[in-house]
């Protein structure tokens, strides 16, 4: 990253995040100001303590400045305690800000967008990365503050001792930073690989929880162990790249500094035997210098600080910047309801990873208030024309309408709150079976969500449950059975009472039994809705008002069920594969 950017980034980071708290860091620099005095006084201390205490042998001083010298120390701890508090609040507000900005794009992004980036990543940006710049601006901005103060305090300490080792001091202080920033910026390096190993395992282990059934039934988890301990093994050496940098500083700065003091003491001696220093100006000065070796190396290093934090707060604007290609738009109508009639015309669609358009110029009519089921083997289109109608994701070209009115013309809130959807991907959250229905409507009174498992065919299984509807279902349901699963989303859907209803593969986890009972309360309750089903079952082709037939992204037929079984040999071809399933 270069220079101008990293600037860049930090502005940013200044004006967006900290300048609200501007007060704050004000009284952090202050507090700074006073561990900087405090730090300089131990110093100066030390000259009338031996001046006073061990040349001149004054009782009253042998009291005295001891008690100055705890008062110095204990307002250097306590400044430093209430600055360091600051800085810390100051960089958990910039990190809840950040993560709920990041959050809030993600949610309002599209799908596709959504999907173009793996879920470790997101997670590795929203822990590893904001955990940067957390320190870039808590621990980065109180070092920049309070080292710089305590460095400029100690060489004017150490220009009012004596100006000639001053100038001494400060010719090999410049070879210290030197070797500091150079490992400050392998340091940076290092850094980074390891947020982008962090990232990859993160990936890994969530493909791992994900996928635990698919690897057991495929016996691959001795690949998978390989693949894991290849990743954690990179991650640790890393890590152990980062360690291995920290500790070279110190022999490199040791060394320096036993040159620099062989030859402050070569030459003060040669002073003080010319009575150019005294002996409590020596150790006064001593002390200021070894004090101000610890600032330099801190300053030294802050780049590295400041590129890695600018790094990672670079990978989170990336996320909050993302332009949400669909979103609410306020200056949009209402969507009018009248018979929930839709129509496509000439929509083509093609996925960002896709080669081909998953649909092509699609025309079609969905009827209102009826059944229409799209048909056809995988890859035809299907699940791409039911997601359209909700707007999860936008076609590149044509219309999409619904009683004559263009959904990307109108509010987006309006349009999803006339859908509902069942998937064959059943989505649940971790807890009670109860709030997972209510999902689809928060206010929904006891009676209609105890009605809506009832026609779901849901209520069956739930009262058997210890805990009935306070059942808590853990990740995705995993408690639950595909079958029951099912029926709670169908419920979900069901509560949500939408005169548009998406079924995609709805009663593909069903046993005949469930099935049955599921597809009747389905059908009673698309009675005067516009339902449209993705289904091989024949129960759901055989009642749907209308079936088309889709193919390579393309319309080939459509027509009732008798109809297309006497007007396409495709329809022919595939009714007769499911009649022998």
């Amino acid at each position: 990253m270069k220079l101008k950017e990293v600037i860049k980034i930090v502005k940013r980071l200044y004006n967006d995040y900290t300048k609200k708290y501007l007060g704050r860091v004000i009284v952090a620099l202050l507090l700074s100001v006073v561990v900087a005095g405090s730090t300089s006084s131990i110093a100066w201390l030390l000259d009338p303590a031996v001046k006073k205490i061990f040349i001149d042998q004054d009782k009253t001083y042998a009291i005295f400045i001891p008690i100055l010298v705890i008062f110095a120390f204990a307002g250097k701890g306590i400044s430093l305690y209430f600055a360091r508090l600051i800085v810390i609040v100051l960089g958990n507000r910039i990190k809840q800000a950040i993560q709920i900005k990041m959050a809030s794009n993600i949610l309002f992004s599209d799908s596709q967008t959504i999907e173009s980036k793996h879920t470790g990543k997101y997670i590795s940006t929203f822990l590893y990365d904001v955990g940067m710049v957390q320190e870039l601006v808590s621990n980065g901005v109180l070092n920049i503050m309070k080292d710089s103060l305590t460095l400029i305090t100690l060489t004017c300490l150490m220009f009012y001792q004596n100006w000639k080792l001053a100038i001494f001091s400060l010719i090999m202080m410049p070879l210290a930073a030197i070797v500091a920033k150079s490992l400050g910026k392998r340091m940076g390096k290092a850094a980074t690989e390891s947020v982008i190993s962090s990232g990859n395992f993160t990936t890994l282990i969530s493909e791992i929880l994900r996928g635990s059934k698919i690897i057991k039934i495929y016996q691959r988890e001795e690949f998978e162990k390989n693949r894991s301990s290849d990743a954690i093994k990179h991650l640790t050496d890393t890590q152990i790249k980062i360690g291995k940098v920290q500790i070279r500083a110190a022999p490199i700065m040791e060394t320096l500094t036993g040159f620099m003091i062989a030859g402050f003491i070569y030459y003060s001696g040669s002073l003080i035997a010319q009575g150019e220093i005294g002996i409590n100006n020596f150790f006064s000065f001593l002390a200021a210098m070894m004090l101000a070796y610890q600032p330099v190396r801190s300053l030294a290093t802050i780049n590295m600080l400041i590129y890695q934090g600018a790094a990672a707060a670079d990978r989170c604007f990336k996320i909050i910047d993302r332009d949400i290609q669909i979103k609410q738009e306020d200056k949009f109508p209402e969507l009018k309801i009248k018979r929930s009639k839709i129509k496509f015309e000439d929509v083509s669609f093609q996925y960002k990873t896709g080669k081909e358009r998953a649909i092509k110029n699609i025309n079609l009519e969905i009827e209102g208030e009826k059944i229409t089921a799209l048909v056809g083997h995988s890859g035809a289109g299907k699940s791409t024309i039911l997601n359209l109608i909700p707007r999860f994701y936008e076609p590149q070209n044509g219309k999409i309408i619904l009683d004559d009115q263009e959904i990307n013309k109108v509010s987006l809130s309006s349009l999803r709150n006339n859908i509902s959807l069942v998937s064959q991907d059943v989505i649940l959250f971790d807890d009670s079976i109860e709030n997972n229905i209510r999902y689809a409507k928060q206010d929904a009174k006891e009676i209609d969500v105890k009605n809506a498992c009832r026609l779901a065919a849901a209520d069956e299984f739930i009262e058997k449950l210890p805990n009935k509807y306070e059942t808590v279902i853990g990740e995705n349901g995993v408690r639950l059975s595909g079958g029951q699963k099912q029926r709670i989303s169908i419920a979900r859907a069901i509560l949500k009472n939408s005169p548009i209803i998406l079924l995609d593969e709805a009663t593909s986890s069903l046993d005949a039994d469930s099935e049955e009972k599921v597809q009747n309360a389905i059908f009673n309750l698309t009675k005067n809705r516009t339902t449209l089903v993705i289904a091989h079952r024949l129960s759901t082709i055989n009642k749907a008002d209308k079936i088309i037939l889709m193919k390579e992204g393309k319309v080939l037929k459509s027509g009732t069920h008798t109809q297309l079984l006497k007007t396409s040999k495709e329809y022919e071809s595939l009714y007769k594969k499911q009649m022998m399933h």
